[in-house]
């Protein structure tokens, strides 16, 4: 199994600390769209952007944001991060998906999720107090979707029923990856080992290892599911700035960041003044962060790995509105600096789970 290397965009529309100045959301798009073409031709391996539904991000429609890096780059792998499927269509989910696939010569991926933003579902007509039952509902639709074609389908009581439902195009690879994104709820993470999906893991604060025992949780339902966890994916998503130096990471990623957390983050009850010792103390070698030089970068990612086992890292770069330029210059560093190495140590994965390393 090897390791993968990748980048995460969320789109946000935050302030320059500096000047006050909002990004222009047309020419924001197009630096989405250039951050894929440098991550292709840097040699990364995933791009992932998320699922928003707001007037301070401008990917509310990721599969079309995804559509225009497909014909922008050649190799890198084309993913949501997340896909908010309890409250959209798994029908539509996957038509746009396996069109998106067509396009990009067999690159996409779904990580589908229950939304930590949850403005979609009063814009979509559904109950937060059915935030649960509409995930494992759709989810199991969209399983079936790719499973089966036509399609029957009766189980569910958020959509009426499917029969002989021809549900096209059918995705170009055998079976369009579709991971499950998970954050601190152990029950997603029951559920999604039990199903036997691979994970990505969003970590956003924190320490390194303050989601052991959600990781824990699901390789042991896997087990107890009749699956091998160690022939099951685990993927980390984790915001971070590769720096030419420690000091000179943490000093261009500290205003950015601080200004999203509290710009993009308040209208979900989270928004707040990061202080400086606070970042420090994100950042520092047991940090949830990845921040740094390029080694510190390495060592981090290494310390993920050994807790968790991963196999995929997605880098949530420049979040706050951090200029391009420096976006792109720590892009090249992953690419260049960090990723040869990670692949060449990491080709390995590490298994943890139940309190015992398992090396395979």
């Amino acid at each position: 199994m090897s390791f993968e290397i990748g980048l995460i965009t969320f789109g946000e529309l935050t302030a320059d600390p500096a000047t006050g100045q909002l990004p222009e959301p047309h020419q924001h798009l197009r630096h989405v769209i250039e951050l894929a073409e440098v991550a292709d031709q840097a040699g990364l391996d995933v791009i992932g952007v998320g699922e928003h539904h707001r007037s301070d991000f401008v990917a509310t429609a990721p599969p079309m944001v995804l559509a225009a890096m497909a014909q922008r780059t050649r190799r890198i792998r084309l993913t949501s991060a997340v896909t908010v499927l309890s409250s959209d269509d798994p029908v539509r989910v996957w038509e746009q998906f396996a069109t998106l696939d067509l396009l990009s010569s067999g690159r996409a991926e779904i990580i589908a999720g229950r939304g930590s933003y949850t403005e979609s579902f009063p814009l979509f007509g559904y109950d937060l107090a059915d935030y649960a039952d509409l995930f494992r509902e759709k989810l199991d639709l969209l399983l079936r979707i790719r499973e089966t074609n036509p399609l029957t389908w009766s189980d569910g009581r958020f959509r009426p029923p499917l029969h002989e439902a021809d549900i096209a195009p059918r995705s170009l690879q055998k079976e369009l990856p579709i991971w499950v994104g998970v954050g601190g709820t152990p029950t997603s993470a029951v559920e999604t080992g039990a199903r036997g999906l691979p994970v990505m893991l969003g970590v956003l604060l924190g320490t390194v290892g303050s989601h052991s025992r959600i990781v824990d949780l699901y390789r042991l339902a896997a087990e107890r599911a009749g699956r091998d966890p160690a022939t099951l994916r685990v993927g980390l998503g984790v915001q971070g700035h590769v720096g030419r130096t420690s000091a000179e990471a943490r000093r261009t990623m500290y205003p950015h960041f601080t200004a999203g957390f509290r710009d993009n983050n308040h209208k979900r009850g989270e928004g707040f003044v990061l202080s400086p010792e606070k970042f420090d103390a994100f950042t520092g070698p047991q940090g949830a962060l990845v921040v740094g030089s390029a080694q510190e970068v390495i060592d981090k990612v290494a310390a993920y790995h050994e807790v968790y086992g991963i196999s995929r890292l997605l880098l949530h770069v420049g979040f706050g509105g951090m200029p391009q330029a420096r976006i792109l210059e720590s892009v090249e560093r992953l690419a260049t600096e960090v990723a040869p190495v990670l692949r060449r140590e990491l080709a390995v994965p590490t298994v943890t789970y139940a309190g015992a390393t398992d090396r395979r």
